[in-house]
């Protein structure tokens, strides 16, 4: 890759500061190198951390909705993560107008203000230097991306079962953690790369265990999901359209913004 990118889980709720929780953000050099890493709380401390260390060519691939038109129901981008990942039991949370949490729109909002242009993918990367801000989904990357080798079903590392007990959960949950990270930081080697190692509060996530304490334990996913995000920027700059599709995009209405998520994809996850 020739420009920077930058990963963001971002928190869904929309607070400038306050109650709302952690998102994880990390900056990778176009090396491979993260450069910069760690959590800000609002979307007026993501603001600043982007205003004091993105530079002027970049890729910010967030995690959160972005573009919301529909009036009810799922967006169509949400849909077609069901239909095209289900059976690695992966799906996404319905978001329309009427949602409560929609930081992501509000961020976008921000950033268009200052030059940030929205990327939703359609028509391949994006043409020439800028500032650039799309949609990605880290479970999607996780299952899709076969440098991490999930090809029958996403790891359990969130989400608990229903009938299973937060006591039960907790060791199964801290392992499969543990791994993926560890395939994670594997993607020092590929093309693009990504070396964790690089930057302290990554650094922790590959030599510290996950810890049992739900707030921890948040923390340091956080930072995990951030991490996916950046290298999907960096694999979509890279690679575009071959290891990659646009979910969302409908040609029949494309004035305006529509919602996409850009989602690593195998043979047999694409659109037909």
């Amino acid at each position: 890759m020739t420009r920077y990118a930058i990963g963001l889980d971002l928190a869904w709720a929309y607070k400038s500061r306050g109650t709302v929780n952690e998102s994880g953000i990390v900056m990778l050099d176009p090396v491979g190198n993260v450069t910069k890493a760690g959590w800000t709380v609002g979307i007026d401390d993501i603001f600043t951390w982007l205003e004091n260390h993105a530079p002027l060519d970049v890729l910010l691939f967030v995690d959160a909705p972005l573009v919301v038109n529909n009036r009810t129901g799922q967006r169509h981008c949400e849909k077609q993560i069901g239909q095209r990942y289900g059976r690695w039991k992966v799906s996404a949370n319905s978001t329309n107008l009427q949602s409560a949490h929609l930081a992501g729109v509000k961020l976008l909002e921000r950033l268009s203000e200052c030059g940030w242009m929205y990327h939703g993918g359609y028509g391949g990367t994006p043409d020439g230097p800028g500032k650039f801000v799309s949609e990605c989904y880290p479970y999607n990357t996780i299952v899709g991306a076969h440098e991490l080798g999930y090809e029958k079903e996403r790891p359990r590392y969130k989400r608990k079962p229903r009938r299973m007990s937060e006591a039960e959960f907790r060791p199964l949950r801290n392992a499969e953690c543990d791994m993926l990270i560890r395939l994670v930081n594997s993607l020092q080697d590929k093309d693009p790369p990504m070396n964790l190692l690089t930057h302290p509060d990554t650094r922790r996530l590959v030599e510290e265990p996950s810890p049992n304490e739900r707030k921890d334990y948040k923390h340091r996913e956080d930072l995990l999901e951030a991490a996916l995000c950046a290298w999907t920027a960096a694999l979509w700059n890279r690679w575009g359209e071959a290891p990659c599709q646009v979910l969302g995009f409908d040609e029949t209405h494309s004035d305006g913004l529509q919602a996409t998520i850009i989602a690593p994809a195998r043979l047999k996850q694409r659109l037909e």
